[in-house]
């Protein structure tokens, strides 16, 4: 069951933005964290909603010449997570199977909550997408070779939280990228510019994070910009990426007001995207929102084959949220997903340079698409499991083998965490069915095998690569292994979930200590963890 997340400000009128996707209004400006009322929940999200084309009631009608609203509008941020992962005995499922996943944005978002005030009880446990933490960090894992897409780092250790447990880290990495011979680009961007974007953390913010990708983008080909409020506008069409003052030209150019009815922005997006298709180029629409996805199709289902069909020609989708108050977590995440792309969250130019600088190109040249992973647990080793995070990318066994299903996309440079909780076979806490043994082969030395499958680019039909998981795993923890613990553990405690056994605080704080690899993102966890905690006591 998902459940859906609603955050109400103090002290605004209440009314609730439209779900259709043809009107909504905006004004929100972002408020301290020390007005934030405790979580409420509710069944239907106050924001668009990609489950339902419903309106609903207080639908905003009418905006003024500046683009504001004729009254008050109640700021709403919108998250959805379906129910956490649980333990499975290996006996009666030992098939793990998901889409893999390189996503960002939950980190993001949550560091920003903390540091704006917010204390665990004001964090919304749906925000909190742990494999969304896990990936937002750098580790030092092992480069592909013989001419596989992934390498493969694996181990197995204690678990912190749990002593009756073991911890198995997977790590997957594609090869480093080579910006000095980046494919060409055609990229369009997608600008929100409605009156909900005139905040300093959203359009002025989208703004100086745009400049900064133009001035450090060194591959060659094509810019476009489209922005939608309350008509689409093409701002910049097929501009030469060397161009880059005209760029910066029409992106400084840009302002928020007008309400969002939009006429056809997604469409016309994709359409310039067509229209300088690059064969054998990254093409690529990069949709930059508070989530307030109000882009000219008005069923949220038809949104969601739209972006497929188009993602079936070689058009990707990668989303770009900018914040607070009437954020839609939820449905930025949907649409990524859809069009085979990621979903980062910017609230500051670290973020910004992280994204669009550091990462930028990676997230350009795709490796592999539709990639998914399947992990056989071997029952003579290990009796239960419980994967952490994914719960939005979880895939049927059968799944694995269907070319036709979606999994995820991964670039170059790129690299996917999964961290399993397990119970080993001769634990005194696992559970031993006295009916379902039935023949079991020796493998040995072996704990599981993670199968990996995958299309190229340019490819419709998938490559299987699988790695077994064996003792020669079992060890002290690396510091791979440390961080990850870690990390795993405080989105654990955040989250109030029913696996954080003895998780605590300190245990995070002390082990980060004896971590040897480290930068200034990991010293910026750290220090996250020191603000919850303080706040709690």
């Amino acid at each position: 069951m998902k459940k859906t997340f609603k955050r109400g400000i103090n002290g605004i009128v209440s009314m609730a933005l439209a779900t259709s996707l043809l009107v909504g209004c905006g004004g929100a400006n972002r408020a301290p964290a020390a007005d934030a009322e405790s979580p409420s929940y509710s069944d239907k999200s106050s924001g668009y909603n990609l489950n339902s084309a419903e309106p609903v009631e207080g639908m905003c009608e009418t905006c003024d010449d500046t683009g504001f609203v004729e009254y008050p509008i109640e700021n709403n941020e919108t998250y959805e997570k379906p129910d956490e992962n649980g333990a499975t005995l290996v006996s009666t499922n030992p098939l793990s199977t998901f889409a893999m996943d390189v996503d960002t944005a939950s980190y993001a978002n949550v560091r920003r909550m903390i540091e704006d005030g917010y204390g665990k009880g004001n964090i919304p446990a749906e925000a909190v997408r742990p494999e969304e933490f896990l990936n937002y960090f750098s580790y030092d894992l092992n480069a592909p070779k013989n001419g596989d897409a992934f390498g493969i780092t694996t181990e197995i250790s204690d678990c912190p939280w749990n002593k009756d447990h073991k911890m198995m880290f997977v790590g997957l990495k594609t090869g480093d990228i080579n910006t000095e011979k980046l494919p060409k680009s055609n990229l369009v961007f997608l600008i929100d510019v409605s009156g909900s974007m005139r905040s300093d953390d959203k359009l002025p913010l989208l703004k100086k994070s745009m400049n900064e990708f133009v001035d450090n983008y060194t591959g060659e080909g094509t810019v476009s910009v489209v922005t939608y409020s309350g008509e689409e506008k093409v701002v910049l069409e097929g501009e030469e990426l060397k161009n880059k003052d005209k760029i910066k030209r029409a992106i400084n150019s840009l302002s928020a007001n007008g309400c969002t009815n939009g006429q056809s922005g997604m469409e016309r997006a994709y359409q310039i995207a067509a229209d300088n298709f690059i064969e054998g180029g990254v093409n690529r629409v990069i949709m930059a929102t508070d989530g307030d996805l109000n882009v000219g199709i008005s069923d949220p289902d038809e949104l969601e084959n739209f972006i497929k069909e188009k993602k079936d020609t070689g058009v990707f989708l990668s989303v770009l949220g900018f914040g607070t108050g009437n954020f839609k977590d939820a449905s930025m995440q949907r649409l990524a997903d859809c069009g085979n792309g990621n979903y980062s969250y910017i609230d500051s130019m670290m973020e910004a340079k992280k994204v669009l600088v550091e990462e930028m190109s990676s997230t350009m040249v795709t490796v592999a698409k539709d990639a998914k992973i399947q992990v056989e647990f071997n029952p003579t080793k290990v009796n239960s499991y419980r994967l952490i995070g994914y719960e939005n990318r979880q895939l049927d066994a059968a799944d694995f083998n269907d070319d036709k299903k979606d999994g995820g996309e991964v670039g170059e440079g790129h690299s996917v965490i999964a961290l399993y909780e397990i119970t080993t076979a001769d634990s005194d806490k696992a559970v031993n069915l006295k009916y379902q043994e039935g023949d079991k082969k020796d493998y040995g030395n072996e704990y599981a095998t993670v199968n990996v499958r995958y299309k190229e680019p340019e490819g419709s039909e998938s490559k299987l690569s699988s790695y077994a998981v064996s003792d020669a795993d079992v060890k002290a923890a690396t510091d791979n292994m440390k961080f990850a613990q870690i990390v795993a553990e405080f989105s654990l405690i955040l989250s109030d979930s029913d696996y954080k056994g003895d998780a605590s605080y300190d245990h995070v704080i002390d082990t980060y200590a004896e971590i040897n690899n480290k930068d200034e993102y990991k010293d910026e966890f750290i220090q996250l963890v020191r603000m919850v905690a303080k706040r709690a006591l």
